[in-house]
């Protein structure tokens, strides 16, 4: 009975530790994000202090782009014309990031989503963390 016991609870905990992600999230991914911290594998961690450049991202329902964009003086942003096409769709209970380009394929699994805070982790086990930047001003 312990035993049940015990594998029924890791059961349970593992199921509840995986973020579910709706239609209606997908819409938080839109904008801009910042790195912030990049997760090796082996656990450990590369800080990201000032970016010259951070990623903008658009979606429309389960479609979407990444494109890379640098800070500007007044406090905007200058996207250049290359961008990374995706898509998302469920594998497994999880939520992922299917990117598409002439140069590449590569998935990204989402791991966190909020207004302010993005985290995936890419198929070499590498976790991106993202932010929403503070705009840059001379004033």
């Amino acid at each position: 009975m312990k035993k049940f016991f015990l594998l029924f609870t890791v059961a349970v905990l593992s199921v509840g530790c995986n973020k579910h992600f709706e239609g209606k999230d997908y819409g938080k991914l839109n904008g801009y994000w910042e790195i912030e911290k990049v997760i090796m594998p082996d656990g450990s961690k590369k800080e990201y202090g000032i970016n010259p450049t951070i990623d903008y991202l658009e979606v429309k329902g389960t479609a979407g782009f990444r494109k890379k964009a640098m800070p500007q003086l007044d406090g905007t942003y200058r996207a250049n014309d290359f961008s990374e096409n995706f898509t998302i769709g469920k594998e497994q209970d999880k939520t992922v990031l299917h990117y598409n380009t002439q140069y590449a394929k590569w998935d990204e699994e989402l791991l966190e989503l909020t207004d302010k805070e993005l985290v995936v982790r890419n198929q070499h086990n590498i976790e991106y963390h993202y932010k929403k930047p503070e705009p840059f001003t001379l004033k």
